[in-house]
């Protein structure tokens, strides 16, 4: 019972580190990526749709992102898509091609993207602690309910703490890790 309220709580906290990772790789870094417009919401087909699931998305160098829609309709509404996205982004179609070349960040921006990654990893953290506050609140029924000593308790709970600090450790490396990439460029 207690294993399975601990695995839970581990898997729970994994994914908001996944989570967190996967906000972290949606920041322009002045470096092309297709995460920074894979999710960008396109209207076509009478509904919206996420980019990636109607165009392939390449890199072919460091500056530029490539979008080939795989129905070539629908070219002029994942342009301005990208453009009303607010990612400081302007697309330019190339016949069946959308290139999205990526500017240059000035200081000020760097400086902005350092406080967005902090707000995305504060957000990441939070889900950690909620996910632990969750196995706290289930293994203290168990406890209640005696199905729990207190002896195990207080060794689950050490349990749940030490995979709290070790998925908080990790949001805080990637944080420094993508800190470092935004400063550098």
């Amino acid at each position: 019972m207690s294993k399975e309220i601990i695995d839970d709580m581990n898997q729970s906290m994994a994914m908001a580190v996944e989570h967190a990772l996967h906000e972290f790789a949606t920041l322009h870094t002045g470096k092309a990526s297709a995460s920074m417009v894979e999710n960008v919401m396109v209207d076509a087909y009478g509904s919206n749709m996420r980019l990636r699931d109607m165009s392939a998305i390449t890199t072919p160098d460091s500056r530029t992102i490539q979008i080939q829609p795989w129905d070539k309709s629908v070219i002029t509404a994942i342009e301005k898509a990208i453009q009303t996205a607010n990612l400081g982004l302007n697309p330019s179609v190339d016949g069946p091609i959308i290139r999205v070349p990526i500017p240059e960040l000035s200081g000020d921006r760097r400086q902005e993207l350092v406080k967005v990654a902090h707000r995305m990893a504060e957000d990441g953290r939070i889900s950690v602690r909620h996910a632990r506050k969750d196995g706290l609140d289930l293994l203290k029924e168990a406890k209640k309910d005696g199905e729990l000593s207190e002896d195990d308790f207080k060794r689950w709970e050490k349990e749940v703490q030490t995979g709290t600090d070790k998925h908080v450790h990790e949001i805080d490396d990637q944080l420094e890790n993508k800190e470092a990439e935004l400063q550098q460029i």
